[in-house]
């Protein structure tokens, strides 16, 4: 889905980059915007995916790494994938596209 009008956001910057900002630190930065952008649904919706994505995968990392070996190397494997995943959905943000994933673009979609 594409939205090629995204406009201003209620903090003043252009829709496509508040939303390509809310991934930069992950779940951080996801919060952030979720919390001070009110009226932008597309910037709210990437903010409440890079939460959801991101906040789980740290969560998984951090269990992973009380896993000796295994655990270590699902670990180095989640971190490869979600750093893919990061330039991937900053890209499609930047283009103006609602990129949905599969469960935490469905939560997104719900609260955004």
């Amino acid at each position: 889905m594409e939205n090629k009008d995204l406009g201003k956001t209620s903090i003043g910057m252009q829709a496509n980059i508040a939303a390509l900002l809310s991934y930069l630190l992950g779940f951080i930065t996801g919060i952030i915007f979720y919390i001070v952008e009110k009226e932008n649904k597309f910037v709210r919706f990437h903010a409440m995916q890079s939460i959801v994505t991101f906040g789980f995968t740290f969560v998984a990392m951090v269990i992973l790494g009380f896993i000796p070996v295994l655990g270590w190397v699902l670990g180095t494997l989640l971190w490869i994938a979600s750093i893919i995943l990061w330039i991937i959905l900053m890209m499609k943000a930047y283009q103006g596209k609602y990129f949905k994933l599969p469960i935490a673009g469905d939560i997104a979609e719900k609260n955004s």
